[in-house]
């Protein structure tokens, strides 16, 4: 049994970063060397530094949609509040619905006086339910004026600037929440580390439920993720597959990332539309990727264990714990982590 308890850590309050740095690059980066089981402290901008010539970098474009919605039942008038998981197509959403009680199959929940409105249709386990959305003119407009950012539930601060929770390369529109490690990214390193010869690699996979659901099992090996969509396209796929020829290093930037390359690596890559719910933890052999940038995660996560499949458990829980002593900032808005 590998035992979800072995994946916590003490975190004081006061470590998880509410509100993101004015400059995205002047977060702090921790280097972890697999190898020689070192770690050193540097700041984000110095990732240029660690990369190298001929480094191929794998980041996911996916963008945050404004995807929690408020609006109450069309009978009762009780409010109800839905985040947007998953398009299943022909206007049929997976959501996360709460209070999930008082969402029977037939509830008709309205949202910025019937500007969209949404039919529950089919309801499932732990809060989720599938809804057929009726409205009229173009949803990703009506998402924009009435629903909002859908933050994680440990920040308390406001947004002030909605980009802020999108990386600067987010182009395709889909994810409950941002691939966070991307959004330590600005323009300019974008730009160093091409004019260094680091080739840049993008693929989407749709944050949603997989990535932040927490373990409840007591035996880690019995949780079961939830399935995400993601996408690899034929140009992208043939650049891995060189990159893989070549012996080159392949970073991916992010567990959403390191999770799509390790699902789509077969001998090679292919171009792929597909849903995965591919469950990293020790004992896993990683095949695509050979280093990666993370930030820092919550306490008995399935990203804790992703990385601890990578790292170790004892050298990146000794991480962990110097970041405390460190007071680098946590989660979604904090510091980054290199792991080569």
């Amino acid at each position: 049994m590998i035992k979800t308890p072995d994946y916590d850590y003490n975190l004081p309050e006061e470590l998880i970063a509410q509100t993101p740095l004015l400059n995205r690059s002047e977060s702090r980066l921790m280097v972890l060397d697999r190898k020689n089981k070192t770690i050193e402290h540097k700041h984000f901008s110095d990732i240029v530094d660690e990369l190298n010539e001929n480094d191929v970098l794998v980041l996911n474009d996916t963008k945050v949609i404004p995807a929690r919605l408020i609006g109450e039942k069309e009978d009762t008038k009780a409010v109800i509040e839905i985040l947007l998981l998953h398009d299943k197509g022909n206007n049929i959403w997976e959501t996360l619905a709460k209070p999930q009680r008082r969402v029977k199959i037939g509830s008709i929940i309205t949202f910025g006086d019937g500007k969209l409105k949404a039919k529950c249709i089919k309801k499932e386990d732990a809060g989720i339910c599938e809804f057929e959305l009726i409205y009229t003119g173009i949803l990703v407009e009506i998402l924009d004026e009435l629903g909002q950012m859908p933050l994680p539930p440990y920040i308390h601060e406001k947004l002030k600037d909605p980009n802020r929770y999108q990386t600067v390369y987010a182009k395709h529109p889909g994810s409950a929440a941002a691939p966070t490690a991307g959004l330590h990214f600005t323009p300019q390193i974008l730009s160093r580390l091409k004019e260094k010869g680091v080739e840049l690699i993008f693929i989407t996979l749709h944050v949603g439920l997989g990535t932040f659901r927490p373990v409840e099992e007591e035996d880690l090996t019995n949780h079961v993720m939830h399935e995400e969509y993601y996408e690899i396209s034929k140009e992208a796929s043939d650049a891995l597959n060189q990159a893989k020829k070549a012996k080159k290093r392949i970073i991916a930037v992010g567990t959403t990332s390191t999770r799509t390359l390790e699902s789509a690596y077969d001998n090679g890559f292919k171009p792929v539309c597909a849903s995965t719910n591919i469950f990293i933890y020790p004992g896993y052999k990683f095949k695509a990727i050979d280093a990666q940038i993370t930030n820092f995660h919550l306490p008995k996560s399935t990203l804790i264990m992703l990385i601890s499949a990578f790292a170790g458990r004892e050298f990146v829980l000794e991480a962990y714990q110097k970041a405390v002593n460190e007071k680098y900032r946590f989660f979604s808005f904090g510091d980054a982590m290199l792991i080569k």
